[in-house]
């Protein structure tokens, strides 16, 4: 049977509410009776439990972390960048992954609301056209501080930190168009997502400044993943004029175009051109130099926990907190032109 507070309290000769006074470190408690806890304390390995703790101060030391995809690098990175910071402050994670849908990021929030937490980061999910009235409700309803990262809400203006992915994907597209590339495409993931509409966004800017038509066939709808990239990519690869460069937004995307291509014996850049965004690993193992957006998602993590501490330390500022990341690109040949 694990030790309680009353069981201390036993061994130590005070009541319980003595012995939780010492271990919150509230009210007074005389030095002699404290050391007595705490000898028994030590003796019987006892260990509080954080979640009583929690209930007694209405709040606990952890924060929430909300990510659409645990399975995608890129948030696995900002989730590294968010527990550097936190555990230097001795702050817990808990962490939801929601796989896009509406009903469990909902459902997570208010899980982390019942926890007493002291503020949540989170990455909107891209699955819902369009926020419905739970959601606002469930938002607008948590009074608990909260940060966005990469990915923001429309219907209301939270602290946030995030990309210039209008600036991404005009310098992703502005970087073939240099190369020599007319016939250039972009893979997008879902539309409700903001930053896949900024960096279209960007792309189309770019042509235009470029004078190149844009061509609605150059534009191919993915959904994030590794399936639907592969699928569309062995479709438009076989089309009657197909792109010769292509701007992918997403690194799970990366990575299906690049299984197509290979499956199909063709090579990267001599058959088509790829720029992606942010850095694969797994394509350095294997010796794939493949032209990136770099938009530094452990750094986006670690300013995302950095103003979470800032909004919690400085409850009286109500300003909303934002800060926009410029991406950059990092070219390794893959943006070259052969045809």
């Amino acid at each position: 049977m694990p030790v309680t507070i009353s069981d201390i309290a036993k061994r130590a000769k005070v009541s319980p509410a003595t012995v939780s006074r010492v271990l919150n470190n509230s009210g007074y408690v005389k030095e002699d009776t404290k050391l007595r806890i705490l000898s028994a304390i030590k003796e019987m390995n006892y260990t509080p439990s954080a979640i009583a703790r929690s209930l007694s101060k209405s709040e606990t030391n952890t924060i929430g972390v909300v990510v659409p995809d645990i399975t995608n690098s890129y948030f696995g990175e900002i989730i590294k960048g968010i527990s550097e910071i936190a555990e230097k402050n001795n702050l817990n994670i808990i962490l939801f992954n929601t796989d896009n849908y509406l009903e469990k990021e909902i459902r997570a929030l208010n899980l982390l609301k019942e926890q007493r937490i002291k503020g949540i980061i989170m990455t909107p999910g891209f699955g819902a056209e369009q926020f419905n009235d739970t959601y606002i409700k469930t938002i607008n309803n948590l009074n608990i501080p909260i940060i966005l990262v990469s990915a923001d809400v429309k219907f209301k203006k939270l602290n946030g930190v995030f990309v210039d992915n209008v600036k991404g994907g005009f310098d992703a597209t502005n970087l073939l168009v240099k190369e020599g590339h007319t016939k250039i495409g972009i893979m997008t993931g879902l539309l409700s997502s903001e930053p896949v509409m900024d960096m279209l966004e960007g792309y189309k800017k770019a042509l235009k400044e470029s004078n190149i038509q844009f061509v609605n066939k150059y534009v191919f709808y993915g959904d994030f993943k590794l399936d639907k990239a592969y699928e569309v990519t062995k479709k438009f690869l076989k089309e009657k004029d197909p792109p010769t460069a292509v701007v992918v937004c997403s690194n799970m995307m990366t990575m299906g175009v690049i299984k197509a291509i290979k499956e199909q014996n063709k090579d990267i850049p001599e058959d088509l051109a790829i720029v992606g965004v942010n850095k694969i690993d797994f394509l350095d193992v294997v010796g794939l130099n493949i032209t990136y957006m770099e938009d530094s998602p452990i750094e986006l993590g670690k300013a995302a926990m950095d103003m979470l501490r800032d909004v919690i330390n400085n409850t009286d500022d109500t300003e909303v907190r934002r800060l926009v990341i410029a991406p950059q690109i990092v070219a390794k040949g893959s943006e070259k032109k052969y045809r």
